[in-house]
């Protein structure tokens, strides 16, 4: 039931594209046992197989035209008079996230950590699992397919955890994102017209926008996942705490990060192990390269990657240094300024992330501080409205998290009692009807 309903979920989108899923799922289904029963020295084959089967169908529908570009763009350089067809499709909804979570089941098999599926349908559902189809998190074998044998009965305390967490990533959603992104699309769409003020409202309000987007998804497909009695891995954890890129990245999307570091930066660290300090250098330079290039097939997202990679690289080489300056300066202070500069530094790297092209992102770069254009009609034109609720909203979500500490936030809610839980049931209900933006808006990450 459930295998059938996930295919019915992911067929809204585009009906045809379920046989890609059905095409890679076969493949990695059989590698899978051709794996566990070959003896060490046949393993290899069968894992080179599924890897190039879900590398292929990645490359072809999400980075053939960015590698065709690059490639025309070259011969034109070199004055050879070719250029290859385009490909004119539709990149399949969520294709990187079931693919790596594809990948991370026959790796699993492969290292002897998991032991191959030998229920198609099961391992079907195991990629196709509909809460967490199209935007993650990318889930491991070891976490979720034990979960699909298990008998799960109806239990009320688990509907009720998963109907809130649902509910508050709507709110999340429809109510801070989507009304942020009005701001941000307006700066954006016409950038080349502001300078300062309006430029750094849209810089920051994104940051918010893109972790209210991906982050409000997260808790609609595990709250999903809840009220059926699945648990998924949990995929934020307060992010904008962080105090250097390191701590970022194991706050912001978790899913991701570990996945990165099992598959590759730990094995390229291993293999490149004689190299000493250069061998973490190396890896993190490489896995953040392809991390950047995972989020999108552009350059822009390459040195979105390349930017993290060079911020966490100086992290590991100034590691001493900059505990010495932490004993040596109030942790008060020292703390708080850490946590502002990773916010900035994050916030200015997503202008790549956010850019349709460099020359957009160059631009909103050096203009961030130039502030010789008047920004009075920003302010008070029908951005007024909107700016004015992003800012409330933002600061309510940082209050509201404040509040919660590290706490999960139904931890934080199930401590409250009944009168004040059903009123907040009531508020947020009402936010929702009155303050979201009902349109067609679709989840950021959806796109990769």
């Amino acid at each position: 039931m459930l295998l059938v309903a996930s295919c019915v979920f992911y067929m809204f989108f585009k009906p045809i594209y379920i046989f890609i899923l059905f095409f890679t799922i076969i493949i990695d289904y059989w590698a899978g046992i051709k794996i566990e029963s070959a003896n060490s020295k046949n393993k290899r084959p069968y894992l080179i197989a599924s890897l190039i089967a879900n590398i292929g169908v990645l490359c072809v529908f999400k980075y053939y035209n960015f590698l065709n570009g690059n490639f025309n763009g070259l011969l034109s350089l070199m004055n050879i008079n070719f250029s290859s067809p385009y490909l004119k499709i539709l990149l399949p909804i969520g294709l990187s996230f079931h693919t790596f979570q594809a990948m991370s089941y026959t790796i699993e098999v492969y290292w002897g950590k998991q032991k191959a599926e030998k229920h198609f349908g099961i391992y079907a559902l195991y990629v196709m699992f509909y809460p967490q189809l199209v935007a993650g998190p990318i889930e491991r074998p070891q976490h979720i397919l034990h979960q699909f044998y298990e008998k799960h009965h109806y239990n009320y305390e688990n509907v009720v955890k998963g109907l809130r967490q649902i509910l508050w990533g709507l709110f999340k959603k429809v109510v801070i994102a989507d009304r942020l992104s009005i701001v941000v699309d307006n700066v954006y769409q016409n950038h080349t017209s502001y300078s300062g003020f309006p430029l750094i409202i849209g810089v920051l309000f994104f940051a918010f926008q893109i972790y209210c987007d991906f982050s409000g998804y997260s808790d609609i497909a595990l709250g999903t996942a809840k009220v059926i009695g699945f648990d998924l891995m949990k995929n934020f954890n307060y992010p904008f705490r962080s105090k250097n890129i390191t701590e970022f990245w194991r706050r912001w999307h978790i899913s991701l990060s570990t996945w990165f570091n099992d598959y590759l930066f730990t094995p390229l660290v291993i293999a490149k192990r004689d190299w000493g300090i250069f061998a973490v250098v190396f890896s993190l330079f490489v896995t953040f390269t392809l991390s950047g290039l995972w989020h999108g097939a552009g350059w822009t997202f390459v040195i979105y990657g390349i930017m993290h990679g060079i911020a966490t690289i100086y992290e590991v080489l100034t590691k001493k240094i900059r505990k010495q300056v932490s004993k040596s300066t109030p942790q008060f202070l020292y703390n708080n300024f850490s946590v502002i500069l990773t916010f900035l530094y994050v916030s200015i790297s997503w202008i790549f992330f956010r850019s349709k092209d460099f020359s957009q992102a160059f631009y909103i770069i050096r203009n961030l501080f130039n502030f010789e254009k008047d920004s009075t009609p920003f302010f008070y034109s029908s951005n007024s409205y909107h700016l004015i609720l992003g800012v409330i909203l933002i600061l309510t979500l940082e209050l509201f998290q404040h509040v919660q500490k590290e706490r999960t936030f139904d931890a934080f809610l199930q401590q409250k009692s009944k009168p004040i839980r059903w009123l907040y049931y009531v508020v947020i209900c009402t936010l929702i009807i009155n303050f979201g933006v009902f349109g067609d808006n679709q989840f950021i990450y959806f796109q990769f």
